[in-house]
């Protein structure tokens, strides 16, 4: 039996929902969350990401600021953009865009942002705050993923989780919300011996590798809970094939564009898997919509606003 389909679209269409009325309500008390988002240079695939996060940040009714530096700009000068935006009271929440060009000391600029405007949650004093369960900002990606398990209705505590994949941004943060989670977690990496049998003990498997189709059925219990947290471009006939042969669906596309989209989990795995998101549309869209969460979280912890009810 194929597997129930996680649908990303959906619970982040809830979310920015909820956030929108947040922001209207603090809107109504005199507050308007504000977000800023410092761009560097020309890079293509960094410009469509800031595109969306802008666009989304007008949707729900933020205010959204873009600082476009150039290329050239140098460490001392972004450094001093950084304090500019923290002395800025309208700004509560800062958002740097990554990669940054080779001169400049990126791990200087993000340790220049306030941790109370550290919206991506990578301040070492965010994840501080995310080990020991206090109130901070979470990285939006893993709180993305913890939101698709809750509003999904997949049970956590108790669960055996393994987390494949140890990156800063994702793995590690990922394990932490579901250890806070009461899940008994493993995190695996590529040192992991027998790594389909680690795997294959997971009552919810988080792939997130960076790794074409790398988890396959074999990786997977039956039943299972699969969020996958890839995105990788394929782009030859070969390693199409070993994915996609035979879904005309996909041939398609492909022939089209010269290109397709697939995740760290194999298309076969939603046969053995018993839910599992897809990709495109399934973890991609909740890391935008956790991005304006958020602001609306850091504008509420910085000036003492209760939560606010969800939509």
């Amino acid at each position: 039996m194929a597997a129930t389909i996680l649908d990303g679209n959906k619970i982040a269409a809830e979310i920015r929902a909820e956030v929108a009325a947040g922001v209207k309500t603090m809107a109504a008390a005199g507050v308007r969350p504000g977000l800023a988002v410092v761009l560097v240079g020309h890079n293509p695939a960094s410009e469509i990401y800031v595109r969306g996060k802008v666009k989304s940040s007008e949707e729900v009714g933020l205010h959204s600021e873009k600082h476009t530096p150039p290329e050239s700009v140098s460490t001392d000068e972004l450094l001093r953009l950084i304090a500019d935006l923290n002395r800025r009271d309208e700004i509560d929440g800062i958002l740097v865009q990554l990669p940054l060009p080779p001169q400049v000391d990126s791990k200087r600029v993000l340790l220049a942002v306030d941790p109370a405007k550290d919206v991506d949650g990578f301040h070492p004093m965010n994840v501080g705050f995310l080990s020991t369960q206090r109130p901070g900002l979470v990285p939006c990606t893993p709180a993305g993923i913890m939101e698709i398990l809750k509003r999904s209705h997949i049970l956590i505590a108790g669960q055996e989780a393994v987390v494949v994949g140890r990156s800063d941004i994702v793995g590690k943060p990922t394990a932490m919300l579901l250890i806070n989670a009461n899940a008994t977690v493993t995190i695996c990496h590529s040192k992991t011996r027998d790594l389909p049998g680690v795997c294959r003990r997971a009552d919810i498997l988080v792939a997130a590798i960076g790794r074409a189709g790398m988890i396959t059925r074999d990786f997977v219990k039956p039943g299972a809970t699969v969020i996958d947290v890839g995105m990788n471009q394929v782009t030859t006939r070969t390693e199409f094939e070993r994915l996609f042969a035979g879904n005309a669906k996909r041939e398609e596309a492909f022939r089209a564009k010269g290109s397709t989209l697939v995740g760290d989990v194999h298309p076969q795995v939603a046969m053995v898997a018993g839910a599992i998101t897809p990709v495109p549309g399934g973890v991609g869209p909740l890391t935008i919509a956790m991005l304006m969460a958020n602001a609306v979280r850091a504008a509420r912890l910085r000036r003492g606003v209760p939560e606010f009810s969800k939509a």
